[in-house]
């Protein structure tokens, strides 16, 4: 469900707490609408923030009840104020913002400290939901080069897409450059057909898929094809100079210690470089042939380049993607 009137300065201040002394907590909406957007079709959106909390949550009228301990009560009461600031922020609410509803990060951050960060692109607005990507955005934004390391669902690709994005809307840049090495993750595809993008595209879907979430498809491809926004494959960038661009390089921990080099020595006047990485993803036939962490090493000293590493806890998708993330990992420790 998508509101008319999303604005950031008419944040829902409506909501009516009643406590019950049988455990129950009634939040009563004043906005039938807004009640409607935060329960979400068919009541899933309460489904899974019920299964998420181990809660009991019903819609009552113009109330949400909660059945629970206090404390449980208290964990869906501050959920249902972020989903409440977000629909009227973000127009819409999508499942993965339930589970950073219950994001600790999320409940005690001041709303207009969420605004601070936020990301306004065409489609959405997209807003850091730990603090490891709130300081990502703020590096995104200061820093020019930026170096984020961390496992899948961390939001290292999205957030630097659409921060590029606006960059680009706003005329602070005149192109985006999304890159990534073109290596196998683990199979071997063979020969593909076709011409040479038509080769390379399958390696760089994702970063379309970003771009696509964030700005409708006919002006994505009016861009790609007037040249505002280039995807390529890293082996392309050699001998080139980047000015006024925002460049990404995505799934770095392919990429050599020469290729990081090369693709950061391509930054010129008014550029930005992102080079993004999961060091337990190498598909390279020899691991150590890995870039990245000595890209980390060798430069996280400078004052103009950033770092970020993500971990589990910043994961942003379904639920179980943190869990298995953070089941690796403690493997691999022992």
């Amino acid at each position: 469900m998508i509101l008319n009137n999303p604005l950031l300065n008419k944040l829902n201040k409506d909501l009516k707490f009643v406590y019950s002394d049988n455990d129950t907590l009634s939040i009563i909406f004043n906005n039938n609408e807004i009640l409607m957007g935060v329960v979400g079709e068919f009541n899933n959106n309460l489904k899974e923030l019920e299964k998420i909390t181990e809660t009991k949550i019903y819609s009552r009228g113009n109330s949400i009840l909660v059945k629970s301990s206090s404390t449980k009560n208290e964990l869906v009461k501050n959920a249902i104020i972020f989903l409440t600031d977000l629909l009227i922020l973000n127009g819409s609410i999508e499942k993965k913002d339930i589970v950073s509803s219950i994001n600790k990060f999320m409940i005690n951050e001041k709303t207009d400290k969420k605004i601070e960060y936020i990301i306004k692109t065409p489609k959405k607005s997209v807003i850091p939901r730990s603090e490891k990507q709130k300081n990502y955005v703020r590096a995104l934004r200061e820093s020019d080069i930026i170096i984020s390391c961390g496992p899948a669902g961390t939001g290292k690709t999205f957030l630097a897409v659409a921060v590029a994005l606006t960059m680009l809307l706003d005329k602070k840049i005149e192109r985006i450059i999304l890159s990534r090495p073109a290596v196998e993750a683990g199979e071997r595809l063979g020969f593909l057909p076709g011409d040479m993008r038509e080769k390379v595209d399958p390696y760089l879907r994702p970063l379309y898929d970003s771009l696509y979430d964030l700005l409708d498809f006919e002006k994505i491809q009016k861009r790609i094809e007037i040249g505002d926004i280039e995807i390529a494959p890293l082996a392309f960038m050699r001998g080139r100079t980047l000015k006024n661009s925002f460049a990404i390089l995505d799934e770095a921990q392919n990429a050599t210690d020469t290729q990081i080099k090369m693709f950061l020595t391509r930054i010129g006047e008014n550029s930005k470089i992102v080079i993004n990485g999961d060091p337990s993803q190498i598909d390279l036939p020899n691991k150590s042939l890995s870039g990245l962490n000595r890209s980390k090493k060798l430069l996280g000293h400078l004052n103009e380049i950033s770092v970020v590493d993500f971990d589990y806890s910043d994961v942003v998708r379904h639920p179980l993607v943190s869990k298995i993330v953070k089941a690796y990992s403690d493997q691999n420790k022992d």
